[in-house]
Formats: C-alpha cells, structure tokens, sequence
C-alpha cells in the first residue's frame, strides 16, 4: 500500500482522520474569511460577477490541477489566452495567483491525509526550482516576446499530452516506487527542479509536469505518488512566482479580478481532484487532459498564424521534448528494470 494514512477503523479512525484534516479546516475557513471581508468592505460582487466564465472554466481547471501532474494552469492559460484573447502574461500571472491558492490547497489536504511523497526528491527539486524561476522571472522572461510565451506553453503540454497517451499503458502498470540512494534522489531532484523551475517561469506552470515524468520515466513510480509529489512542487512554484509578481507590482487588474471570481472554486476543486485521484481509475481522466493538451498545441498554432517557420519550430520542439522523454524512458528501463520493488526513497523524507 502507497498511502501512510489508511487503516483507522470505526468512529475512533474518524476522529483520527478529522485531526489529521484539521490544518486543511484552518486553511480554509482562514481564506474564506479573508476573501469574504475584503469582497464585502471593497464592494467587489459587481466586479466578481463580471468575471463569472473563468470560475466556472476554473472548476474543471481545478479539478485537473488536484487529480493529475498537469496545473491548474493548463486550463486557465489557454482559457484566458486564447478563449477570452488576454495577452500571455495574463495567463502566466493568473496561473501563478490561481495555483497559489487551488494547489496549495490540494497540497495541504495531501500531506494531511498522509499520502506517500518523493520527500528527497521533492526537497531537493523544491530548492532547486526556487533559484530558477527566479532568476528567469528577472533575467530571461522581461525578453520573451508573448508569442513565444504562447508557443513555448504549447510546445510544452502538446508533447507531454503526446507522450502521457503513447506511453499510458506501461505507466499505469507501475504500483511500487524503487529504492534508490539519497545521492541519486538528490542529482534527480535539483536537474528536474532547475529545468522545472525556468518552464515555469516562462509560463506560470511546468514543475509538475517534470518532477511527474521524472518520477514515473527515470524511477518508474506508481502515479499516485507521484502525482502526489508534482502538486506540492507546483503549489510551491506557485507561491514563489506570486510573491515575485507582487513584489515587483506587476499583477494586473483583470488577472485579480480573474482570481477573485476563481479562487473560492479551486479552494475546494483542487483537493476533490487529489481525492479522486485514488478512488477512480487514473488512465481515463489522464487520457481526457493529455487530448486536451495536444488540442491547445492545434489551437495555438491557429491563432498565432500556422507559418512554415511555426510549423517547423513547433514540430521540432515537439520532437525534440519526445525524444527526451523517450530518452528518459530507456534510461529508467535499463537503471530500474523491476519496478515492483517498493523502496524508501519515495516513501520517507
């Protein structure tokens, strides 16, 4: 069994679970209250109703974001891009701001219900990523045009959806987490953490989604851990990239009020998703998201105008991340060739 947290019996195991749920109780009434005071001392209900679509995109969104490696991001950036034609740093701040609150929410609801994590893993990218999407927030992204943030979110997600569906039988085959040593842990979490971190500076979410591949490509772990473990590092994520754009003022108006009308709904849609995660099967829903993604790649090629030179760029960068993640696959293949053995490293800190 992957999960710490099972195995309580009768009204003594539930009140076991509602103590161990308490943080997660604080959590919310916490921001509920905040959320409710300032909409009510500001008189923000007109500006909350104005902006009803993203709250409701942003339940499927958040619901995506709790139950697979893909952030809430993945739904609100296209949404807002290319559905309600906002420019790209919209859809990167949104994810960021949105993420910080439905992901840290899903986060918190893990780590209470005591499911298993890529604790080493997690620590060592967590520092890693940090470094990195800072040094790109200030450094590299002021000097990437918006089209290229576009095209770069969708290059990223089209190949992940790519890969996730060829690939889809073998992961779900995987239920045990290899033992590997606290060096091995510590070299596969600050690459996956440095690159994490730069894709998702570049466009608000990309942690997840690499720490996740990692995991199941290079250690072949079941996908409920590492899930698991892609959550908490975006929330993470998250949280940095929304102070970052605090502090520098560069949180637009609409990205609040996008975030005000959403922010309730991914409180609570995120960690359903992370509870779904293990009770429904888990190659359905990452079917449905993996065509999702692919669909955005199509569609964003349509509204940035489908050149020769798009093409060509997109095509090889899709080729390019596939052949990496295939890559990666081998390797995990040849380092691990029995992924039934259950080992620590994914299961302890």
């Amino acid at each position: 069994d992957l999960t710490t947290g099972g195995g309580d019996i009768g009204a003594g195991g539930g009140r076991t679970r509602l103590r161990r749920m308490r943080p997660w109780f604080i959590w919310v009434a916490c921001f509920l209250l905040t959320w409710v005071l300032l909409v009510i001392t500001q008189g923000w209900w007109e500006r909350i109703a104005e902006h009803w679509p993203i709250a409701v995109a942003m339940a499927i969104g958040s619901y995506v974001a709790g139950s697979t490696p893909m952030g809430g991001g993945t739904i609100g950036f296209p949404v807002l891009v290319l559905l309600f034609d906002q420019p790209a740093d919209f859809g990167r701040q949104f994810s960021f701001l949105i993420q910080s609150i439905g992901m840290t929410s899903a986060a918190i609801y893990i780590i209470c219900t005591g499911r298993a994590l890529a604790w080493r893993v997690m620590l060592w990218a967590g520092g890693a990523s940090c470094v990195s999407l800072t040094l790109t927030h200030y450094l590299l992204y002021p000097h990437i045009a918006g089209t290229a943030v576009k095209i770069t979110f969708a290059c990223i997600w089209g190949g992940f959806g790519l890969v996730t569906l060829v690939k889809l039988r073998e992961l779900l085959a995987h239920h045990h987490a290899p033992t590997l040593n606290p060096k091995c842990d510590a070299v596969l979490g600050l690459i996956a953490g440095l690159i994490g971190g730069v894709a998702s500076g570049l466009t608000g979410v990309g942690i997840d989604m690499v720490i996740y591949t990692a995991l199941v490509m290079v250690y072949r772990a079941d996908l409920r851990p590492a899930i698991a473990t892609s959550v908490i590092l975006m929330a993470w994520n998250s949280i940095v990239g929304t102070t970052l754009c605090v502090i520098d003022g560069s949180v637009e108006q609409e990205v609040f009020s996008n975030w005000l009308a959403a922010s309730p709904v991914v409180l609570f849609g995120a960690p359903i998703g992370a509870y779904m995660v293990s009770r429904i099967p888990r190659g359905p829903t990452l079917v449905f998201v993996s065509l999702l993604c692919v669909l955005q790649l199509f569609w964003t090629i349509s509204r940035v105008g489908a050149t020769t030179k798009l093409l060509l760029i997109v095509t090889a960068a899709v080729a390019g991340m596939n052949l990496v993640f295939h890559l990666m696959h081998a390797f995990g293949r040849r380092f691990r060739p029995d992924p039934g053995e259950e080992g620590k490293s994914l299961l302890e800190p």
